[in-house]
């Protein structure tokens, strides 16, 4: 796992609507899974999410809770942060990524292709 800062505009948006803008995300690189950004709260309209009651553990970067998108088709979550501080992953401790899978991603004005993880579906991916 490694964590570096960026200054690139980052943009989440969902259905037309966006969900965060940031120039200050912290980009997560794991093995065999997509880049991750983690956004300031600040920076996150989460006016427009709903905290969902789900919550997972990770043994590097802690517990996770999670967001839900109401305005969205099936109101699946599309957003977590972990609010625990653990020392591998002090930079993300609690900043927001979105599933890169559910939601549309562009990072300086080029939207991101949405990748295929095990939290993806057929109906996610664009054509």
């Amino acid at each position: 796992m490694d964590i570096r800062a960026s200054s690139l505009t980052v943009e989440v948006s969902l259905d037309g609507v966006t969900l965060a803008k940031t120039n200050g995300a912290q980009l997560l690189y794991e093995t065999l899974l997509p880049v991750r950004y983690y956004i300031p709260p600040g920076d996150v309209r989460l006016d427009l999410m709903e905290e969902s009651p789900k919550r997972t553990v990770c043994p590097y970067k802690g517990e996770a809770r999670y967001w839900s998108y109401p305005g969205s088709e099936d109101g699946r979550n599309v957003a977590w942060s972990y609010d625990t501080r653990f020392r591998d992953a002090a930079q993300i401790h609690g900043l927001l990524s979105f599933f890169n899978e559910r939601v549309d991603l562009s990072v300086d004005g080029l939207l991101q292709d949405r990748p295929v993880t095990p939290w993806s579906r057929p109906q996610d991916r664009r054509e």
